[in-house]
């Protein structure tokens, strides 16, 4: 279980990118962030997992009081939370296997890591996860030489090597062509219900919206404005959420 409660980023130049947000997320549910640029999602997100330490208020899951941990707890704590990048976040001059491997950081000797000498466990499943999306073809090519949609599933594949509880996507196919962004969403999807894995996946569009998760949660200016069902984003709910001129799609 996610629970955040009351919680607020104010950055240091005065924004206000979050304003006393609550809500949870049980475990194995598939939870859409949605709202205009600049509402907040990605914040949202890297608030979670503590990419940004928030300004106030609170963040558990489970146990943890995420919020507030620091050192080798927050790095516990991290190896089960898998990140997804809007700009993939690879080492472009690294090979794919090396990227995928560099999601056992949490778990390796550091030292070890930094000479890429990982166990051949790890190295064995990195081409099982980069095989389950569909690219252990290109574990040897460099990550600059892929396409976008390519460099998506790599991204997923090093997730997957945190044996995560829980993926944070943070726009995960805005970059891409719409069938990229299916093919992409059906991935997050297939790890959600075959692994029973929680993902809050922040996105713009609503039939994306619509056709992968269970729930939607919005936000506008930092607020929370909405918490349901897809289904249940009429008209005037989309009005609330993406203003007034905003063109509804899906």
């Amino acid at each position: 279980m996610l629970r955040v409660k009351n919680l607020t980023k104010v950055y240091d130049d005065g924004t206000v990118a979050l304003k006393d947000v609550s809500f949870e997320v049980p475990d194995g549910e598939f939870v859409a962030v949605i709202g205009l640029s600049g509402s907040g999602k990605s914040t949202l997100l890297r608030c979670i997992n503590r990419l940004i330490d928030p300004t106030e208020g609170e963040i558990w899951w489970n146990d943890t009081q995420l919020s507030h941990i620091t050192g080798e707890e927050l790095r516990r704590a991290r190896r089960r939370i898998g990140m997804i990048f809007q700009h993939f976040n690879l080492v472009e001059r690294s090979t794919v296997l090396t990227n995928v491997l560099s999601g056992r950081l949490g778990y390796v000797n550091p030292l070890a890591s930094i000479l890429n000498r990982f166990p051949q466990e790890d190295i064995e499943r990195a081409h099982a996860n980069l095989n389950r999306v569909g690219i252990d073809n290109k574990a040897d090519n460099r990550a600059d030489e892929l396409s976008g949609g390519q460099r998506q599933r790599v991204g997923i594949a090093r997730a997957l090597m945190q044996e995560p509880e829980m993926i944070l996507a943070d726009e995960p196919v805005a970059s891409l062509d719409p069938a990229l962004a299916h093919s992409i969403m059906r991935y997050l999807l297939e790890i959600n219900q075959e692994d029973s894995i929680t993902v809050l996946c922040s996105l713009h569009f609503l039939d994306l919206v619509q056709q992968y998760s269970t729930r939607a949660i919005a936000l506008n200016a930092g607020q929370l404005v909405f918490d349901g069902t897809p289904e249940e984003i009429d008209d005037d709910k989309f009005v609330e959420i993406y203003g007034r001129e905003a063109e509804r799609i899906g």
